[in-house]
């Protein structure tokens, strides 16, 4: 049964980038988010939060796992977290899908998951210089802040909402309608048709 959403702790890791995806993962009830890290040592994102992981990499039931989140950090751009690498393999060769923002995407190339899919980063050209063997500049796509595809879904630092909103797509989440609401709502402040008079009450 696949209920689970794992993120992906690290010390440096960003945690602003996925906080209105994992919002969204949570709200309906139906999926479990889960803290997963390199050790069960805690952690201290880039915003100084202490986060204590709940299970270690290895341990990662990939056929539980409905989504594998892979925040951005200083650690991918150093390049390391090569531990993460077999597991990133294993939920998405189970057939999850995996999710990368900001140089969380280069984790995602390191894995080799880029090479055949549609992706996006942070900018044109970053991929190649930080990943040796990465085949997929072809596939890159400079036009969008987040894109879904083959089961990856990639996003620029900017791209958060975007980022959210193609997790929401992938996990479906809402209706179609709704999903766009939502996009609308965070991206330029319009309210849905069912808050307009509620709020000129107001």
């Amino acid at each position: 049964m696949r209920d689970t959403v794992y993120f992906l702790v690290f010390d440096g890791f960003a945690e602003w980038q996925a906080a209105l995806a994992l919002c969204e993962i949570r709200r309906p009830g139906d999926w479990r988010v889960q803290v997963v890290g390199f050790s069960m040592v805690p952690v201290i994102s880039m915003g100084g939060l202490a986060v204590q992981c709940e299970l270690i990499l290895e341990r990662l039931e990939s056929d539980r796992a409905a989504l594998l989140i892979v925040p951005g950090g200083h650690l991918w751009q150093r390049g390391d977290g090569e531990a993460a690498i077999p597991a990133i393999r294993r939920v998405h060769a189970a057939g999850a899908p995996v999710a990368g923002i900001d140089s969380g995407v280069l984790a995602l190339a390191r894995a080799g998951l880029l090479d055949r899919s549609r992706h996006t980063g942070n900018w044109p050209g970053q991929i190649a210089a930080q990943v040796p063997g990465y085949a997929g500049m072809d596939q890159y796509d400079p036009d969008v802040l987040a894109v879904s595809d083959g089961g990856v879904i990639t996003a620029s630092h900017l791209g958060s909402i975007e980022f959210a909103h193609e997790v929401i797509r992938t996990l479906d989440l809402y209706s179609p309608a709704d999903r766009e609401h939502w996009y609308r709502l965070f991206k330029h402040a319009q309210l849905p048709p069912w808050c307009v008079g509620t709020s000129l009450a107001a």
